[in-house]
């Protein structure tokens, strides 16, 4: 059952979103036997690279819940994004920390504030919501992380149609285990790794480790972004669905859809209905058909992406309307380094169309999935010729950007 309501005309207010909030409390939790009273509950809510309105979820969901709940706490679903900062007590207008992030070697300066996130600042959270936490996912921190299960590889075979076959480890944020309830709230959007964005997602690659997010990324590469986006059906989807039956912890998704700014759809449930309600509902709003392909385009990521790993969705989203022998420009001043996180390795590797590395997989096996990913899917379809070393992309990718 979903609680929902969407179009492709008129947009949501405050009090349709408390109204699904509160039928969704009724029928979904209480009526189901799943009363959060006195429970745990934990959010599951995306970084800053994501267009939702966060702090208003933010707020209704305290409203509806923060008085009932034993704790509400919120979980940042980074993936490997870099981590987002807590601002100084001190720093009464929300003034943004910047800090080392030190993820990998050739680490560099990111700036992020988690109070910007939820639309608070670190003083007002303190006093109107004192005892809610807020925390980032660690990725790369083993002692963070727990085993829930095993995708064998036969099980990876059938759900990737043969692309891949290995064990996939299924690791999560051990925090999901210390709460009674999880709500996944998030938007959904057409995504180039796993067709459309949003409900287990955020909990693959959102709070995953490191094995299950590079398999699934380097799938989505094998599978190629161009015959991906905007697809429901796909085989990282298959994996994702899969590895959350491995989540013993109820959980409940909200599944926003955006246009712009605009809040156009928000369905609540169970998280294959919702996300699938909401993926419907964001093909209408978020693919635009044209009637010829084009030739050139200037593609301008917006500055809430602040390096190329994230902005590359300049070149994602308009891949598919371009024509062979064409060019994507991305156009960003603002971004001044390849990636916070990952940045030393795709200097190493560059990139490259997926055969490059497919037909030289003895050179690149070594290579994290989600770093091979990030390089072909920058490039686009394309091919190899192993025995001349020529490679030949579909289309061409301009960097217009801020990187040295």
């Amino acid at each position: 059952m979903v609680v929902g309501k969407g179009s492709t005309t008129a947009t949501l207010t405050t009090e349709d979103v408390q109204d699904l909030l509160a039928r969704a409390d009724e029928q979904l939790l209480v009526g189901a036997g799943l009363d959060p009273a006195g429970k745990r509950v934990l959010v599951l809510i995306p970084d800053g690279t994501r267009t939702a309105p966060i702090p208003l979820l933010f707020r209704l969901l305290y409203e509806q819940f923060g008085g009932r709940v034993a704790q509400l706490d919120f979980l940042i679903a980074l993936g490997t994004h870099p981590p987002m900062l807590h601002e100084a007590i001190d720093h009464l207008v929300g003034v943004t920390v910047t800090q080392r992030v030190k993820d990998e070697p050739g680490y560099t300066i990111k700036t992020a504030s988690i109070d910007q996130l939820v639309g608070t600042t670190a003083v007002e959270r303190a006093e109107r919501y004192p005892n809610v936490r807020i925390f980032n996912h660690e990725w790369h921190n083993p002692q963070m992380l727990q085993t829930i299960g095993v995708i064998s590889h036969s099980e990876a075979a059938e759900l990737t149609e043969g692309l891949l076959a290995d064990d996939v480890p299924v690791r999560l944020n051990r925090l999901i285990l210390e709460y009674d309830l999880v709500l996944i709230c998030g938007p959904v959007f057409p995504h180039e790794v796993v067709g459309f964005s949003g409900g287990a997602k955020y909990l693959f690659p959102g709070i995953a480790g490191p094995d299950i997010i590079n398999f699934t990324h380097w799938l989505g590469a094998l599978a190629t972004s161009l015959r991906t986006i905007g697809i429901k059906d796909t085989a990282v989807r298959r994996v994702i669905t899969q590895a959350a039956g491995f989540v013993k912890t109820p959980l409940l998704c909200l599944a926003m859809v955006m246009q712009g700014q605009d809040l156009h759809g928000l369905y609540i449930g169970d998280h294959i209905e919702a996300w699938s309600q909401a993926a419907d509902l964001s093909a209408q709003l978020d693919i635009t058909y044209v009637a010829r392909p084009f030739h050139k385009v200037l593609s301008a990521p917006a500055e809430m992406y602040d390096d190329l790993w994230t902005g590359a969705k300049a070149m994602y989203k308009t891949e598919p309307a371009i024509a062979d022998g064409g060019e994507v420009i991305i156009y960003a001043p603002h971004i001044t380094e390849v990636s916070y996180t990952h940045g030393k390795l795709i200097d190493e590797i560059g990139y490259h169309v997926r055969d490059y590395f497919v037909k030289q997989w003895d050179r690149f096996q070594h290579v994290p999935g989600s770093i091979l990913a990030h390089s072909t899917h920058v490039k686009g379809t394309g091919t190899y010729d192993a025995a001349t070393g020529i490679e030949t992309p579909r289309i061409s990718v301009t960097l217009a950007t801020g990187i040295p």
